[in-house]
């Protein structure tokens, strides 16, 4: 596979950010293009993500990046054969030649390395998810992790958590669970509008009314999910994304604007007595990354019930998520392919998940694009779950209706 082609230009992202996109060409005729998204709520591990330093673009402009792609990466990879993605990958790991892509960006790689897969998948005459994990013999369809309640910093409020999700699970179809999230979200709304609620919407689709607590949230999404006609707990669950490094500072948990200060035991508690009082199945980032006793606790307290999911604890990374494993952190970890940079890296990330039994969610950044990558890497891996926002907003649902091909595509064999 020569590639023959390459061409990066500077788009936007979901919300109004620039971010690199990056168009391949393998033997002047396969053609893949890959736009990589974007988190604001980030782990400190995290591979670097190139951005201008200038001012321009409030100060998070990727022409750097850009040039990166045109000039150096144009120039080691034009008319270069590659066998397989890991020889590609490997390459540019190697023209970076750092250990956490700060030469290149892990934006920048990233997006040629998954412009390379679809290109290459063109080559093959398979579909992206196909030639993403060839190995498979069969794939399985994702549970959908639905994110209808915005909090922290997705959302001008003052809730503290930063997502309240509902997992419909009374069925495997992708479709007849798109159809129960409709209805729910839909539910959500007008129950949100008559308790004289705002239902604008968060960075990731779900609303963001002005409630400062938990448990009422909880209770209002239990109700949609009731009035909408399903039975909570047995056709839908919930689950949360806390993303406590924003609220971890001087070794206490911060909330209602610091009002209350929860140390790690007593917010083991309060996750203890929520899981006691709503069927939630996943708590992702229920402590900070640094609070490493948080973690051994609530994974012991709560591990064996509730999938404990490490997202700012792992970013994706091999070596984090060995060591975290060792220390028995967490039973599941988020897989985010723009925290770690390449296609293959996170395939090995993956696989070591797998391997020490821990689960894994495919997930979106809160800085979207129309890409559709990550539908094809959860049916490839065979995630139980997959993460990509709320019902609403095009940069969210083009990834549930690639899921919708995906599914009819895999039905008519």
């Amino acid at each position: 596979m020569k590639i023959t082609h390459i061409k990066s230009r500077q788009i936007f992202d979901s919300r109004g950010y620039p971010t690199i996109e990056t168009d391949l060409t393998i033997d002047y005729i396969f053609f893949g293009r890959a736009a990589v998204a974007s988190g604001i709520s980030k782990g400190i591990h995290e591979a670097l993500e190139l951005r201008d330093s200038s001012s321009a673009y409030d100060k998070r402009g990727v022409l750097t990046a850009v040039e990166k792609v045109n000039k150096d990466i144009k120039g080691s990879l034009l008319n270069v054969k590659f066998h397989s993605q890991e020889e590609l990958d490997a390459f540019l790991i190697n023209l970076d030649g750092t250990k956490n892509k700060s030469n290149l960006g892990a934006n920048t790689i990233l997006s040629v390395s998954i412009a390379f897969a679809k290109a290459r998948a063109q080559f093959q005459n398979k579909k992206l998810f196909q030639v993403i994990n060839n190995i498979e013999e069969s794939f399985r369809l994702p549970k959908l992790m639905l994110n209808v309640i915005n909090g922290g910093v997705h959302a001008d409020n003052q809730l503290d958590i930063q997502e309240f999700m509902i997992v419909p699970t009374k069925y495997i179809s992708i479709n007849e669970n798109l159809k129960i999230a409709c209805e729910i979200f839909h539910s959500l709304k007008n129950l949100l509008r008559k308790k004289s609620f705002n239902i604008n919407t968060g960075d990731e689709g779900g609303f963001a009314p002005n409630i400062n607590s938990t448990y009422h949230v909880l209770d209002i999404i239990s109700k949609s999910i009731e009035l909408a006609g399903y039975k909570l707990g047995l056709e839908v669950c919930l689950a949360l994304d806390v993303a406590a490094n924003g609220l971890y500072k001087n070794g206490y948990y911060n909330f209602y604007g610091a009002k209350i200060r929860l140390t790690n035991h007593e917010l083991v508690e309060f996750y203890k007595d929520l899981c006691n009082k709503y069927p939630i199945i996943s708590i992702e980032d229920p402590f900070s990354e640094e609070d490493i006793e948080g973690w051994k606790l609530i994974n012991r307290k709560i591990g064996n019930k509730v999938s404990i999911v490490g997202d700012d604890l792992f970013v994706t990374n091999p070596l984090k998520l060995k060591h975290g494993i060792e220390l028995k952190l967490a039973n599941s970890i988020l897989i985010k392919m723009n925290q770690i940079g390449t296609l293959t890296e996170t395939i090995n990330t993956v696989n070591i998940a797998k391997k020490n039994d821990l689960t894994h969610i495919v997930s979106h950044r809160s800085g979207e694009t129309e890409d559709t990558t990550i539908a094809h890497l959860a049916v490839a891996t065979n995630s139980p779950f997959i993460k990509t926002g709320s019902i609403s907003r095009t940069d969210r649902v083009c990834k549930y209706n690639e899921l919708l091909r995906i599914e009819e595509l895999l039905n008519k064999k």
